[in-house]
C-alpha cells in the first residue's frame, strides 16, 4: 500500500499503569525503615552482632574495675598500709586493663571488617536494582546522582553493623551498671546526678529529629552536585569549546555552597547537643562536689567512696555524651536507608507478573496496533500508529526531527510501554514478554554510538562474551572494523578510552555495527546507524548491514533517505502520526511528504 495514510486524530486513551514509569516518591520513611534494618541488615547478621554485644559487656565490665579498686585503695591500702590487698588490687586492675584491649581488638577486627562488607554488599544491591529500573527512570535522573546514591547513601549503615550499634548498647549498659553502683555508694548524691542527664536526654532526642531531614538533604544535594561535576566532565569538549569553564565553575561553586550550608546547619545542631552536654556534665561536677564535700564534712561519706563515686559518674555520663554523638551517626545512618529505601522500592523493569511469556525461537514478527504513547501525560508522542513489519524485512522510518521515529524505535525494542494500543512480536503482546528472553534476540545500534572504557576487543565482545574467534572475526569484517585497527600497534586490543574517546565517530560507529552483527539477534533497531560516517565509510558498511540484514527484522531510523532505498517498507512520520507509506519507488511517485524530504537533499 502506499501514498498518503493519514490517521485520524482522537483522544488520547485514558493513561493505565505503565510498567517504564516509577512509583511516586515515597513519604518520609521513619519506623519503617528502622524494621527494614533489623530484618535486612542486624537480624542476619545477629550472631556476630551478638558475640559484639558480649564483647562490649565484657569490655564494659571491665572498665569498671579500676574506678572500683580506688575506693580499696584510699579506704584501706593508704589507711592501714595492706600491700597485700594493694598487690591484688594491681594484679586485678592489671587483667581487667588486658581484657579491655582483647575485647576493643576483637570488636574492631570482627564488626569494624563486617560493617565494610555490609556496605559493599548494599552498593552491589543498589546497582543491581538501579540497573534494572526502566529507561524512564534514568531520563529522570542523573547518572552522577545515581552514582552517589549507589556510593554515598550506603556508607552511613556500617554503624547498623559496626561498633557504632554495638557501642550504642555498650553505653546503655555501662551507664546502668554505674548507676546502680552509684545508688549504692549513694543514693541521695545519685539523684542530683541524675536530673541533668535526664535533661540531656530529651534535648537529645528533640535534636535528632531535628538533624534527621537535614541528613536526607544533604545526600540529595550532594547527589545533585555529583551529577553535575560528572556532566562536566563528560561534556569537557563542549565546555571548552564554547568558553563555558567560568560558568561550570560559578555553577559548582554554588552546588557546593550549598552542601556546606547543609554541613553547616547539622553542625550547629550537634555541637548545640555537644555543648549542652559540657554544660550540663559540668553542672553535675559542680554539684556532686558541692554535695559530695559536704557529706565527707560531716562523716556521711569517706574519702575513698567519694572518688569510687566520682569515677563511677564519669562511666554514666561519658557514655551518655558518646552514645549523643553515635546518636548523630545512627540519625546518618537512618537517612541513607530512607534515600535506599526510596530506590529499593521501585518496581525493576520486567518484575511484573504479567510479564509470563517466554519468547525462545523469535521470528521478528512486529506488529503494531494502535499505538499511543506519551512522556508527559496530556501530550501524547504517538498518536494511533499501526504497521506491521512482517519478519525478516526491512522497515525504515523517516520524517522530521521530533515526530516520533526514535519512540516508535524504542517501544519495539521495549525500552518504553505504550500508554494505549498494543504492540506485539510474533503474535505476542509485548508487554506480556519476558524482557530477557525477548532482548537476548535484540540487536540494537544507537545513534549515540555508546562505548565502555577498555579495548575494541572487549566493545565488540560485549553483546556476545563466549563468542568464538571465528565469530568475532567475522562481525569484525562485516563492519569493516580492520580497516582501522590493522594501523593500530594493539589492533583489537588497542584501548579506546572513556566513552570510546580515542576513536573517530565512524570508528565508533563501526564497532557498534560489529557488536550488533556478534549478537546475531532476530530482531535489528538501527538508529541512524551510519550518521557518523563519511561518504566511502558509509559505503562499505551500507554493504555489511545489507548483508547482517538478510533474514532480520530491521527497523531504520535514518535522515539520509538515499540510504534506505532498498527498505521493504518507509514509514513517513509527522507529529506521531504515519503521513505515508510504501516503498521508495512508489512515495516518490506520490509526490507527497516523502517526495518532499527526499528532493530536498537531492539538492544539499
Amino acid at each position: 500500500m502506499s501514498g498518503n495514510v493519514e490517521t485520524p486524530r482522537r483522544a488520547a486513551p485514558a493513561a493505565k499503569p505503565r510498567a517504564d514509569r516509577p512509583a511516586a516518591k515515597p513519604a518520609q520513611i521513619s519506623l519503617s525503615s528502622v524494621r527494614h534494618a533489623f530484618r535486612t541488615i542486624v537480624w542476619p547478621r545477629k550472631k556476630l552482632v551478638f558475640l559484639g554485644l558480649v564483647l562490649v559487656a565484657i569490655n564494659r565490665i571491665a572498665g569498671l574495675v579500676l574506678p572500683g579498686s580506688t575506693k580499696y585503695l584510699i579506704d584501706n591500702v593508704l589507711v592501714d598500709h595492706d600491700t597485700g590487698l594493694l598487690r591484688l588490687l594491681l594484679l586485678v586492675v592489671g587483667g581487667a586493663l588486658l581484657v579491655q584491649s582483647v575485647t576493643s581488638f576483637g570488636l574492631t577486627r570482627i564488626l569494624s571488617v563486617e560493617a565494610q562488607h555490609l556496605i559493599s554488599v548494599l552498593r552491589a544491591q543498589m546497582q543491581k536494582q538501579i540497573i534494572r529500573l526502566p529507561i524512564s527512570f534514568f531520563d529522570d535522573n542523573k547518572s552522577g546522582a545515581l552514582v552517589s546514591r549507589i556510593m554515598n547513601d550506603v556508607e552511613g549503615v556500617r554503624n547498623l553493623v559496626g561498633t557504632g550499634l554495638v557501642q550504642l548498647v555498650g553505653g546503655v549498659l555501662t551507664s546502668v551498671v554505674a548507676l546502680v553502683l552509684l545508688l549504692r555508694i549513694n543514693a541521695e548524691m545519685t539523684l542530683y546526678a541524675f536530673i541533668p542527664l535526664v535533661v540531656f536526654g530529651v534535648i537529645s532526642m528533640r535534636a535528632f529529629a531535628y538533624i534527621r531531614p537535614i541528613f536526607r538533604k544533604r545526600g540529595a544535594i550532594s547527589a545533585e552536585v555529583t551529577g553535575r561535576v560528572t556532566e562536566t566532565l563528560g561534556g569537557i569538549r563542549v565546555i571548552k569549546g564554547f568558553g563555558a569553564e567560568p560558568h561550570e565553575t560559578r555553577v559548582f561553586e554554588e552546588g557546593v555552597d550549598r552542601i556546606f550550608r547543609n554541613v553547616r546547619e547539622s553542625l550547629t545542631a550537634t555541637s548545640l547537643v555537644t555543648s549542652l552536654a559540657t554544660l550540663l556534665m559540668g553542672l553535675t561536677s559542680v554539684i556532686i562536689m558541692g554535695v559530695g564535700g559536704m557529706m565527707i564534712l560531716r562523716g556521711e561519706m569517706t574519702v575513698g567512696e567519694f572518688v569510687a563515686f566520682t569515677l563511677y559518674l564519669a562511666f554514666l555520663v561519658a557514655p551518655i555524651v558518646q552514645m549523643s554523638n553515635i546518636g548523630t551517626q545512627m540519625t546518618e545512618a537512618f537517612a541513607g536507608l530512607d534515600r535506599m529505601e526510596e530506590i529499593l522500592r521501585l518496581h525493576p523493569e520486567g518484575d511484573e507478573e504479567a510479564r509470563s511469556v517466554v519468547v525462545r525461537d523469535l521470528r521478528g514478527d512486529i506488529r503494531f496496533e494502535d499505538v499511543w504513547f506519551e512522556y508527559e501525560e496530556g501530550k501524547p508522542v504517538l498518536e494511533g500508529v499501526s504497521f506491521e513489519a512482517p519478519a525478516g524485512t526491512t522497515t525504515a522510518l523517516v520524517g522530521s526531527s521530533g515526530s516520533g521515529k526514535s519512540t516508535t524505535a524504542a517501544l519495539a525494542a521495549s525500552f518504553r510501554t505504550p500508554t494505549g494500543g498494543v504492540v506485539r512480536v510474533d503474535g505476542h503482546d509485548l508487554a506480556r514478554v519476558r524482557l530477557d528472553s525477548y532482548r537476548r534476540q535484540l540487536g540494537i545500534v544507537l545513534q549515540d554510538e555508546f562505548l565502555f572504557e577498555g579495548t575494541i576487543r572487549e566493545n565488540i565482545l560485549f553483546a556476545r562474551p563466549d563468542a568464538t574467534d571465528e565469530h568475532l572475526t567475522a562481525a569484525v569484517d562485516a563492519a569493516h572494523v580492520s580497516e582501522f585497527t590493522d594501523r593500530f600497534d594493539d589492533g583489537l586490543d588497542t584501548l579506546i578510552g572513556e566513552r570510546g574517546v580515542k576513536l573517530s565517530g565512524g570508528q565508533r560507529q563501526r564497532v557498534s555495527i560489529a557488536r550488533a552483527a556478534l549478537a546475531d539477534a532476530r530482531i535489528l533497531i538501527l538508529d541512524e546507524a551510519t550518521s557518523s560516517l563519511d561518504n566511502e565509510s558509509e559505503a562499505f558498511i551500507q554493504q555489511s548491514l545489507g548483508q547482517l540484514m538478510v533474514g532480520r527484522t530491521t527497523i531504520v531510523i535514518a535522515h539520509r533517505l538515499s540510504t534506505i532505498r532498498r527498505a521493504d517498507q518507509i514509514l513517513v512520520m509527522e507529529n506521531g502520526r504515519i503521513v505515508e507509506r510504501g516503498t521508495h519507488d512508489e512515495l516518490i511517485a506520490s509526490e507527497g511528504r516523502y517526495y518532499e524530504l527526499y528532493t530536498y537533499q537531492a539538492r544539499i
